[in-house]
């Protein structure tokens, strides 16, 4: 009987799943953020907000996960991953149709939201490591990597973007979490009187990611001099773009590489270890770089590298100047995102490079 009421319980989630994944995610500007994030801020808005909007957003992206090949599908850590997801999904619909009142939005909700972002903080090291699995096990292959890439970028975009509702809503309404002496401006997570100095020289993660790479390259070329040339940050404020520029001396890397640095199945260091017990660090998955440059994108912005082999590396942030333009960039699953993962991808229409024959005479004449 148990069994049976299991099996229930699954369709009747995977028919609101396939309910909620018909609709597309909502995006906001940070201007939108920072509006309703202001002294007029209503938790009652938020909830009815959130309560739509989340089932949606999750619903998106599980529908993809479900497009992954199968023996992906098949590692512990992908299938933990895709539990969470579950759960999470379920946490939100029991808010689908409940009374709106002072203590279900002062305690219910909001316990409820603490939980799954808690839940989540995990998900990047978990499905990096279900990546690892899977190929160890079966290696990739072209198309199954462009896949692979493919979702990676839009799953994790999809978090960043539901970490930023379920965080603005916890720190707007979460009681005592409100109130912030060290940014009394602040709006949630969004600081509109930031400085993009502080910035640079603080510990937020993408920065620091450029500053880490730039360093160590920079080190490892020069090794036991006595002087190493300085990291150069220069940061410009133009009519659309705020634009950070990180320059190195570090020795630069060759342009067939450059790709690859974003790239999630492409890592020259050794495997990491699982922790079970805490957050595991995505230092060893080769993640800094692709998973950087989706933070700079989520709000229309982009990080792009420029490098010179056997000098260095100029790595630029571009982040939209304003607000109004800074809008959320969601992935949306529909037809042409289903096609991407079906299509049999035809041979490559451009000549592969290939090593030189030994014999020239080889050659036919035309």
């Amino acid at each position: 009987m148990r069994i049976f009421r299991t099996l229930m319980n699954a369709a009747s989630v995977a028919k609101q799943i396939d309910f909620y994944s018909r609709f597309s995610p909502s995006p906001l500007s940070m201007k939108q953020f920072i509006d309703f994030g202001s002294e007029n801020a209503c938790a009652k808005t938020s909830f009815t907000f959130l309560r739509q909007e989340l089932p949606v957003r999750l619903a998106n992206i599980m529908k993809e996960i479900d497009l992954l090949p199968d023996n992906l599908l098949r590692t512990p850590s992908v299938r933990l991953v895709q539990s969470w997801y579950m759960h999470s999904f379920q946490d939100i619909l029991e808010f689908k149709d409940r009374d709106v009142d002072d203590e279900m939005l002062k305690q219910d909700f909001t316990d409820a939201v603490i939980k799954i972002r808690n839940r989540h903080n995990d998900v990047v090291p978990t499905m990096a490591q279900g990546v690892v699995e899977y190929k160890e096990t079966y290696g990739t292959d072209p198309i199954t990597s462009q896949n692979i890439q493919y979702f990676l970028d839009r799953f994790y975009m999809s978090r960043i973007s539901i970490r930023m509702l379920l965080n603005q809503h916890t720190l707007l309404f979460g009681g005592k979490v409100r109130d912030n002496p060290a940014h009394p401006k602040q709006i949630g997570s969004i600081d509109p009187s930031c400085r993009v100095t502080d910035v640079v020289k603080g510990d937020y993660y993408f920065i620091k990611i450029l500053l880490q790479n730039a360093m160590r390259a920079t080190m490892e070329l020069y090794e036991d001099a006595m002087e190493y040339p300085p990291v150069h940050v220069q940061i410009v404020l133009g009519h659309e773009d705020l634009t950070v520029k990180v320059s190195d001396r570090g020795g630069g890397v060759p342009l067939r590489k450059i790709d690859r640095l974003f790239t999630y199945t492409y890592s020259t260091a050794p495997r990491p270890q699982m922790d079970t017990s805490r957050a595991t660090p995505l230092a060893g998955f080769g993640y800094g770089l692709p998973i950087s440059r989706l933070y700079a994108r989520y709000f229309q912005g982009d990080l792009k590298l420029y490098s010179m082999e056997g000098f260095g590396t100029d790595a630029v942030i571009y982040i939209r100047a304003l607000s109004t333009e800074s809008i959320e960039r969601l992935p949306v699953y529909n037809k042409s995102a289903w096609k991407h993962y079906k299509t049999i991808h035809e041979a490559d229409d451009w000549c592969v490079p290939s090593k030189e024959p030994k014999d020239m005479t080889t050659f036919r004449s035309f």
